[in-house]
């Protein structure tokens, strides 16, 4: 058998037909295609590089390039018409799964994996527009801080996903995102005391009462695990009664 190579440039460097960037996802898909004796075969397969047209999908069992199947998306049910285009080793970068071109490009096939991926490259693209405008820098920094809380979130969504797809122990992926929290607290807390001390907050509010009463709870939880200061730190009992008098 003989592969096509890659077409290359001028220069000796290789020429991207891809029709759009691929974004790496975690999707559990299943494929189904009959071979040619007309039997059905399906086979579990992980949607890892997609875009609107297509995508990699790493799998065992794999049908052969030209073939036409059907995928299906274990987290929505939706299906979508495909050919393989690429099988292993037809290609650079195909080892263990097959390339896909979906009939009618859909980028929704693929769920709200792509849909986040995309949004967090939109949203770095506008922050690198917005230190080009030499915007105030309080404000550049809050938005990075909010486009980093995006990215985080969204890997890891997808590695709960794939700790799931492959039944593996979250406990400690559990862990991990707690402990970021924390510091994401940590520092919100430092950016508040700061907006307290230049006055920015104009005038006591329901929000700054809401806020003491939450501070205090978590600070008897602290106390309570032997994390927190003896002095000064609120009774937890007491921290308690005030946090459930929130609602």
């Amino acid at each position: 058998m003989t592969f096509k190579k890659r077409p290359m440039s001028a220069d000796g460097s290789k020429i991207e037909r891809r029709k759009s960037h691929r974004f790496p996802v975690v999707v559990p898909i299943e494929v189904t295609w009959r071979g040619v004796d007309g039997v059905e075969f399906k086979e579990d397969a992980a949607a890892r590089q997609v875009n609107a047209n297509g995508g990699f999908l790493k799998m065992a069992t794999y049908p052969d390039a030209g073939s036409r199947v059907t995928l299906t998306n274990f987290l929505s049910a939706r299906t979508a018409e495909a050919r393989v285009i690429a099988e292993p080793n037809a290609r650079e970068g195909v080892a263990n799964g097959i390339i896909v071109e979906l009939i009618t490009p859909d980028e929704s096939f693929w769920g709200v994996d792509l849909q986040v991926k995309k949004t967090i490259v939109e949203l770095e693209s506008l922050e690198k527009a917005l230190q080009r405008e030499e915007m105030d820098l309080r404000l550049v920094k809050e938005y990075r801080d909010a486009v980093d809380l995006i990215r985080k979130a969204a890997q890891t969504l997808e590695q709960l996903r794939e700790h799931q797809f492959r039944e593996i122990d979250n406990s400690d992926l559990l862990s991990t995102l707690a402990a970021d929290r924390i510091r994401r607290t940590i520092s919100l807390c430092r950016d508040v005391a700061a907006d307290l001390d230049t006055a920015r907050v104009k005038s006591p509010s329901q929000d700054i009462e809401e806020l003491h009463r939450a501070l205090e709870h978590v600070q008897g939880q602290l106390r309570r695990r032997g994390n927190a200061p003896l002095n000064g730190a609120p009774k937890a009992s007491q921290a308690d009664r005030n946090y459930s008098n929130l609602s």
